[in-house]
């Protein structure tokens, strides 16, 4: 078993040239199982828990100055939600401003095709994680910006799937 921890500090966080706080997110996602084990079309997309209360929300957080933005993805993706998976192509930038500290973010949003969830994660004990469908994550997701990149991550997916 491997021990992993959450990184804290901001020693090596990055921000833009006006000053924004960067952070990167992704959409943990897979395609549901039949009863028979086959694999169905219908996506499922993973939701966590705010660290303070029940909102829902994709994982996100900072990107730092020894990472890509990939790199960053995939961490907070374990941190937060105890799934490892491949990294794709990013959804977009969007900038926000944060409703509880009033500063200004750039934030970078990929998709995550999920191949493990992990039993133990470092912050399994603040966070919950929950599998949903689309229209699910859209009712219950907390922020419009992360509404946005899901909806870019259906189109992506339903034009891939039409190509094949």
């Amino acid at each position: 078993m491997v021990c992993l921890v959450s990184r804290t500090g901001r020693h090596l966080q990055r921000y833009d040239n006006l000053g924004r706080r960067q952070v990167v997110g992704c959409i943990p996602y897979r395609f549901k199982r039949s009863n028979d084990g086959t694999i169905a079309d219908e996506l499922e997309v993973l939701l966590i828990s705010s660290q303070k209360g029940q909102k829902m929300m994709f994982p996100k957080g900072g990107w730092e100055l020894d990472e890509s933005r990939e790199e960053a993805a995939l961490r907070e993706s374990i941190e937060e939600a105890g799934v490892i998976g491949n990294v794709e192509c990013e959804l977009g930038k969007w900038y926000f401003i944060s409703k509880s500290h009033g500063t200004f973010y750039e934030g970078h949003m990929f998709p995550l095709l999920v191949k493990e969830e992990l039993e133990f994660w470092p912050e399994q004990s603040v966070r919950q994680r929950t599998w949903m469908n689309v229209k699910e994550a859209r009712d219950v997701c907390q922020h419009w910006w992360m509404k946005e990149a899901l909806d870019i991550l259906v189109e992506r997916l339903s034009s891939l799937q039409l190509q094949q």
